[in-house]
């Protein structure tokens, strides 16, 4: 089984010795996003504006991998405060549909910068 690279200037650019996402075995792995825009600036303000950023990272990833939201099957969300439980839920509804993918919410002391939010998720395949 190979494993492919994915890249696209569509998301930040990984701020350490990561990619963006593989593709592996007929699936997309797509790393934590964390609420960065493409060019790399933080979004302030509460979990909802930055749940929302990383939510649209992970879909320009799935894209460029040749792959979807709706083709997502398992998301694993780390939240900072794990208060912001139902705000993120608000947004994460706002991304995805019937099937939902399989999921797990995560409550953590710290995340990378300061962010509340960070998101990973697995997709089937891509082109």
């Amino acid at each position: 089984m190979g494993m492919e690279k994915v890249a696209t200037g569509r998301a930040p650019q990984a701020i350490g010795p990561y990619s963006q996402a593989v593709k592996a075995g007929g699936f997309v792995f797509v790393s934590g996003q964390i609420p960065l825009t493409p060019d790399g600036r933080l979004v302030e303000g509460d979990v909802r504006a930055q749940a929302r950023q990383a939510l649209e990272n992970l879909k320009a990833i799935l894209e460029a991998a040749g792959s979807g939201l709706d083709r997502v099957v398992q998301v694993t969300a780390y939240l900072s405060d794990i208060g912001d439980f139902e705000a993120f839920n608000e947004v994460y509804a706002g991304f995805f549909r019937e099937p939902y993918p399989a999921r797990a919410v995560v409550g953590v002391a710290a995340l990378p910068k300061g962010v509340k939010v960070e998101v990973a998720a697995v997709a089937e395949g891509g082109v």
